[in-house]
Parts: structure tokens; C-alpha cells; sequence
């Protein structure tokens, strides 16, 4: 039941194109979740700011080529955006995530690899990060390297990792043509 009410809201939000109907919303958001709202907020435009500033440039470019304005289309566009987040961030933190998709089999095996994963890499991370700190006395000279380093280490066992979990999910029957 929980979830069909989800989805019916997320899309009732998805359908809606009024700027001052999605800061209505907002609001609404706000003081349903006032002591949380500006902490989760900052979640959120972290989140969805690289999304954000691509959309927003690309869009801003294309409209300086097409001679028009952009502005109303940016504004509703990252409104929407940090709308949609904020309420998925506010219902998952509401509702246990396991429990929502334990209807199907297969989302749960699904959500039980995502978060072994997640929870695995947040433990990688935070060991890099507290050995960085406990190792380095001048932080700030190598921090550029660290980043660096700790994304490439992050981004060639999401690579390698991927692969596995694609051929765990083939034998399973997920890719059944």
C-alpha cells in the first residue's frame, strides 16, 4: 500500500509545471519536515548539483545560440529537481527502503547488492580518509593528490566490481533474453 501511495505522489509531483505550485510545495515540504529541512536540503543540492550545473549550462549555452531567455526554464528545472530529491529523500528516510521493495524478489536482491555496496564503499572511504589524516601532516598539499588517487582506486573497482555483479545477476537469470 505504502508504495503505491508513493508512487502516485512522486508522480502527482512529477506532473506538476507551475514554479510557484512546485515553491508551494516546497513549503509544504518545509514545514512538514522544519527540523530537518535545512540539513537535508544541503543533502540534496549536494547531490544534484553536478546534474544541475550541467542541465543549467547546457541550457543557458543553447538559449545565448537560439537567442532566448532561459531563466524561467533554469528556475523551474532545478526547483523540480531539488523538489523531486528532497521528497525521496524525506520518504526513504520515513519508510524502510528494505521493506518497501520487498514485494518482488528481484528488487530486493537488487537493493540488498546496492547497499552492501554502498555500505562497502563508505568503509573504504572513510579508512582512506582517516589513514590520509593520520599520515599527512600538511592536509592541504596533498589533499589534491589523495582526491585523485582515492577516485581512481573508487572508479576502477566500481569497473571491476560491476562486472562481477553483472555476472552474478547473469546467473540468476537477470539479462534472460
Amino acid at each position: 500500500m505504502i508504495q503505491i501511495l508513493f508512487i502516485c505522489a512522486f508522480l502527482a509531483l512529477l506532473y506538476i509545471k507551475s514554479v510557484s505550485v512546485i515553491l508551494a510545495v516546497i513549503f509544504i515540504l518545509f514545514a512538514v519536515d522544519f527540523k530537518k529541512f535545512i540539513k537535508r536540503s544541503k543533502r540534496v543540492i549536494y547531490s544534484v548539483f553536478l546534474f544541475n550545473l550541467g542541465v543549467s549550462l547546457g541550457y543557458i549555452l543553447m538559449a545565448y545560440f537560439k537567442h532566448f531567455s532561459p531563466w524561467h526554464y533554469i528556475i523551474y528545472i532545478n526547483l523540480k529537481v531539488f523538489m523531486m530529491t528532497y521528497f525521496v529523500f524525506w520518504f526513504f528516510e520515513k519508510v524502510n527502503i528494505v521493506k518497501f521493495f520487498s514485494f518482488s524478489k528481484d528488487f530486493s536482491y537488487l537493493l540488498t547488492m546496492t547497499l552492501s555496496q554502498i555500505y562497502s564503499y563508505q568503509k573504504t572511504f572513510r579508512d582512506f580518509r582517516d589513514a590520509f589524516r593520520a599520515r599527512v601532516v600538511s592536509l592541504r598539499e596533498k589533499e589534491k593528490d589523495f582526491i585523485s588517487n582515492t577516485f581512481m582506486f573508487f572508479f576502477k573497482k566500481a569497473y571491476k566490481d560491476s562486472k562481477e555483479r553483472a555476472l552474478a545477476m547473469r546467473a540468476r537469470g537477470f539479462f534472460d533474453e
